[in-house]
Formats: structure tokens, C-alpha cells, sequence
């Protein structure tokens, strides 16, 4: 997650929120004023997003000094005082509203990550992210899965092949099979790219691996056909299972033998953490 990544969320989000200024803080607090305020868990979870809520705080004046008390993917008690904040008062009431919502919404996204993966300890699975991400916020979203002990799928459509079922359609639709579309597709591409094919049923899987994808997504899988497929690849590419993860189930999903788990709910589903900046 590079500075530049978060001050543009930032600055976006300025523009947004104080289009032609603060008129509520400009009425009420005088210019001079100063203020001490401390960032407060309403609620236990893993922290992510310290150096996006100070770089939010301190966006509009540099004045403003912010103090934290924990590191990003540290767990946190109900309660507990996470950072302080001081300095003048008219930027830090500015700016509350953008550094809590940027912060809850990544320590919500790193306290669900942080339970996926605990579900699935003991396994060989990873639990990865997705895209289904929120419109420009993608780099700090996945960032907070990092935190919480899950790891990055690919970034965008520029980092790697991954052959979804929209696409075999229209494979399909132009009279080739699985696997002579795979080798086409990789006789186009640089030796360096990563190809993953979607598949939804089994009798798929011989046309993938005979293809040589790099990664088969077992896509909607049932726990039995997962089992099944892992052993129709016996290791000759990475097994991905996808599709309808939820926390009661991704410890089943994680014993099948999958390599990889992609859930889509660490990003798309999550539950804003409860933070509070309260003055002093």
C-alpha cells in the first residue's frame, strides 16, 4: 500500500465530504482552538489502516500530531485506547468522518479475514481475497486482509490469466475445446504470467490440466466433488475452491485438500468495525 494509494483515497474523499468547506466547524470552534482527542475501540477486533487514519487526520493540516498505540494486524480489546490525537481543532473535527470510515471499514475487513483464516488453521489452505473490492479502494482493502492473515489474489485484470466460466462460454461457442484454448492462450502470453482456468464440474478438469493451467478453481464445488477434484490433480496445479464461502463452512472446505480458498466476503460483505474518536 504506497502513500500515494492512500492520500488519493484521501483527497477524493475531501472532495466529497468538504466540497466548499466545513461551515458546522467554522461556526462553532474558533480558529485558534485546540484540541486532544483519543481513538477508542467500541469493540475487540484486529487493527489495520494506522498509517491511512493518520495521513486522513493530518490531510488538511500537518499541525495535527496522531499517536498510535498499536500496529496494523494487532488484536484489540472492547475499550482499548488505539491512538491519540492532537493539535488544531478546526482540521481534526474536519477530517473525524474520513479517517473513522476508512479505518472501520479495514479493521472490519482484517477481523473477518483474521476468523477465515483461524477456521482454517491445521490445513494446507490460504485464504485469498478477491475482486470484489470496493471501487477505489482496492489497495487499501486488500492491505487489511494482509493484516488479518489472508493473502492478495490477483491485483487486476493486468496481473494474470484467469479464465472465468464467461469466458470458456465463449470458448465453447467457437467449437474448441478446453485445452486447445488454454495452450493457444498461453503461446500468446509471456512466460512469466500466471494461468488459472474456472471450472464447474469435474469432467472439466482433464481439459484444464492437459491445457497446463498453472491453477484450476473448482468453482461451486461440493465438499465430495472438491475431494475428487484434488485428487484428479494430484498436484500437477494449484486447487482453488470458490463460490458461496462462509465461515461455517470453510473449515470443511479448507480439510478437502485445497491449496487455495478465495472468499469474496472478506471485502464485499464486511461489517464496518465500531471505532470512536472521542474528546478529551
Amino acid at each position: 500500500m504506497k502513500p500515494s494509494q492512500i492520500d488519493h483515497v484521501i483527497q477524493l474523499a475531501l472532495e466529497e465530504d468538504v466540497p466548499f468547506g466545513d461551515l458546522t466547524t467554522e461556526a462553532f470552534v474558533p480558529a485558534g482552538a485546540q484540541a486532544r482527542a483519543e481513538l477508542t475501540a467500541r469493540e475487540a477486533g484486529v487493527f489495520s489502516g494506522g498509517e491511512v487514519f493518520r495521513r486522513a487526520m493530518t490531510a488538511l493540516d500537518p499541525q495535527v500530531e496522531v499517536s498510535l498505540t498499536i500496529d496494523d494486524g494487532a488484536e484489540f480489546r472492547q475499550g482499548q485506547v488505539l491512538a491519540s490525537i492532537e493539535g488544531p481543532a478546526r482540521p481534526i473535527l474536519t477530517c473525524e468522518r474520513i479517517g473513522l470510515n476508512l479505518l472501520q471499514r479495514m479493521c472490519g475487513i482484517a477481523t473477518t479475514t483474521a476468523k477465515y483464516v483461524a477456521a482454517a488453521t491445521g490445513t494446507r489452505a490460504r485464504i485469498v481475497d478477491t475482486r470484489k473490492t470496493t471501487p477505489g479502494l482496492r489497495a487499501l482493502e486488500r492491505h487489511a486482509v494482509r493484516c488479518g492473515g489472508g493473502h492478495n489474489h490477483r491485483f487486476s485484470l493486468s496481473d494474470a490469466v484467469m479464465a472465468k466460466d464467461n469466458h470458456l462460454a465463449m470458448v465453447s461457442g467457437q467449437g474448441q475445446d478446453l485445452a486447445g484454448a488454454i495452450r493457444e492462450a498461453r503461446a500468446r502470453l509471456p512466460h512469466t504470467v500466471h494461468l488459472e482456468v474456472e471450472v464447474d464440474h469435474l469432467e472439466q478438469i482433464p481439459g484444464a490440466l492437459d491445457g497446463g493451467a498453472d491453477t484450476i478453481m473448482l468453482d461451486n464445488f461440493s465438499l465430495e466433488d472438491l475431494r475428487r477434484g484434488v485428487e484428479l490433480i494430484d498436484g500437477r496445479a494449484l486447487v482453488e475452491a470458490s463460490g458461496g464461502v462462509r465461515l461455517e463452512t470453510v473449515a470443511d472446505i479448507a480439510a478437502t485438500g485445497v491449496d487455495i480458498i478465495s472468499v469474496g466476503a472478506l471485502t464485499h460483505q464486511v461489517r464496518a468495525l465500531d471505532l470512536g474518536l472521542d474528546f478529551r
